[in-house]
């Protein structure tokens, strides 16, 4: 058996720094250059590697969640910040509201998800406390 100590998820990016200026800047995160990446603290202590890849081609699913007490909120911070939600197309499978949220049909007001990007393409999502 193969002894694992921990554990760290990664996704690449195109540009180390326009990606530092978002995740740190933006969205608030720490970050220490690594590997020629970054290492990303998220809250909560856990943490991500995004490394930068020539070739990069962003993910088509979300590879970050972002864990927020009120979704309305989180998606009217990102809009101030000019960052869009509006990814995808609503549908009768998938409601989405004018902000791009899902909704939970059986949930609290300010439940929900909304997914938006970043600078290298990829997909992120701010989703309501459980």
């Amino acid at each position: 058996m193969v002894e694992i100590t921990g554990s760290f998820s990664s996704f690449s990016i195109d540009d180390v720094d326009k990606a530092r200026d978002f995740y740190v800047g933006t969205l608030g995160l720490t970050s220490e250059d690594i590997m020629g990446g970054l290492r990303l603290t998220l809250p909560g202590g856990a943490q991500v590697f995004a490394y930068p890849k020539p070739d990069h081609i962003p993910a088509t699913h979300t590879v970050l969640n972002f864990v927020v007490p009120n979704v309305d909120t989180a998606v009217a911070s990102l809009h101030e910040l000019g960052i869009r939600t509006d990814l995808y197309p609503s549908s009768e499978q998938m409601p989405l509201d004018e902000n791009g949220i899902l909704r939970d049909p059986n949930g609290k007001a300010g439940n929900g998800i909304a997914w938006f990007k970043d600078p290298a393409g990829n997909v992120l999502s701010v989703v309501n406390e459980p």
